[in-house]
């Protein structure tokens, strides 16, 4: 095999592990978010968590996928393989998940959740420095587009089959966990045989886990720093389903709802990473971080049920103009030998941020109620907007500062 030969072989198994990536994504999230509208409905009115509660379990759970995102991204540097934690990461959560059926206490319902948590923790960003890696030079933002598709398109359907479920079996939400394991094993087959390992061009060879700050620069940890305080306020999910039923909803409802957020998302994602590498990705950052302080005011004063609709369609539109977007523009701020780490630094702190930011938001709705949840919100994100505006120049990527 001569070297053109070699060369268009070694661009399609990259082809190959961005498409296989995405389908797994798929296939996953089809069955997290089956689960994404209807635990925090279970909780409350099943099991009779309080609003506080709810915020501590999504809080603890998603601290716990931060820090182990810190030693999966080190780890997967450091031997220069990163199917192995994806395997075991995806295999983990989508074992685990129908379990939640058999829940009758919250304390269940938290150690599954961290169960979860811990096969995300372990996973993503071994799976987001394979991508970097596999993606094509000037194509960063449309490999991580075209994953977040794929992810965002399997993050729609399953609250769609979440309504079907609960419509047939007249709302038993534990039916929707139990059906969350044929999605997960389709997403465990992909993996073993459709991901190829492609190591990083140069290994970590450091025998310890750090932060991660040392050699990424300053431009990737000012930017870490605003989205940390954007995810301040960027508080569960589970909180949006919470307002959605509270202004009148019909519990049916709340997982379309969470559809055409979903369905937002993925249709956005690809057409928006396309245009970070043609724009940039800070001007698509600033506009995405705007538009969540936008969403969170109008479901801070939202009272009529349309109003949820369009609340959910435009955090769509933010998603989609910052979740992949912010994950290849850290990959365009690090050195290629250290994206695993890179990435496990980022999506660490981002996370840390979860557990103050959910309990923070569940106290603030049960003393003053959701507006000042989501007022709170809203004045964090419009904060980080802020702060990337004036301090553009401090954390320009090399491929921002190609386009300005």
């Amino acid at each position: 095999m001569n070297d053109h030969e070699n060369e268009n072989a070694a661009k399609r198994e990259c082809r190959r592990n961005i498409i296989m990536s995405g389908l797994v994504s798929f296939f996953t999230d089809i069955a997290g978010y089956m689960i994404v509208p209807v635990l925090p409905l279970f909780l409350v009115g099943a099991l009779g968590a309080s609003t506080m509660l709810v915020g501590l379990i999504e809080g603890i759970a998603e601290t716990t996928a931060s820090l182990l995102k810190i030693f999966s991204g080190w780890f997967s540097d450091k031997v220069g393989k990163r199917k192995p934690l994806m395997l075991i990461g995806y295999s983990l959560s989508n074992i685990i998940r129908p379990l939640f059926g058999l829940s009758t206490g919250w304390g269940q319902v938290l150690a599954i959740k961290f169960a979860d948590k811990v096969g995300k923790g372990l996973r993503t960003a071994p799976r987001d420095a394979l991508l970097a890696d596999s993606a094509t030079e000037g194509g960063m933002g449309k490999a991580f587009g075209l994953h977040r598709t794929f992810d965002e398109l399997g993050s729609a359907i399953g609250p769609l089959l979440a309504f079907w479920i609960l419509s047939f079996f007249a709302g038993d939400y534990r039916q929707v966990f139990y059906w969350t394991a044929i999605p997960g094993a389709l997403a465990i087959l992909l993996i073993i045989v459709g991901i190829r390992d492609k190591a990083p061009k140069h290994k970590e060879e450091s025998k310890t886990i750090k932060l991660g700050f040392k050699g990424m620069g300053h431009e990737f940890i000012l930017f870490s720093m605003i989205a940390t305080i954007f995810a301040i306020g960027n508080s569960s999910d589970a909180f949006l389903i919470l307002r959605a039923k509270d202004v009148g909803l019909a519990t049916a409802l709340v997982p379309l709802a969470y559809f055409a957020f979903n369905i937002t998302f993925s249709i956005l994602s690809y057409p928006m990473g396309a245009l970070s590498d043609k724009l940039g990705r800070r001007p698509l950052l600033i506009g995405g971080f705007f538009i969540f302080g936008l969403v969170y005011l109008g479901f801070a004063f939202a009272s009529r049920t349309w109003h949820i609709w369009l609340l959910f369609i435009a955090y769509g539109i933010y998603s989609a103009a910052t979740d992949g977007i912010q994950r290849a523009y850290i990959a365009d701020l690090i050195p290629a030998g250290k994206r695993g780490m890179g990435m496990g630094t980022f999506n660490a702190l981002v996370g840390l941020a979860a557990l103050p930011a959910s309990i923070l938001a569940g106290y603030l709705w049960k003393i003053k109620g959701p507006v000042a949840t989501f007022g709170f919100g809203s004045l964090m994100a419009f904060l980080a907007c802020f702060l990337l505006i004036i301090l553009s120049r401090k954390v320009q990527a090399p491929q921002d500062l190609i386009k300005s």
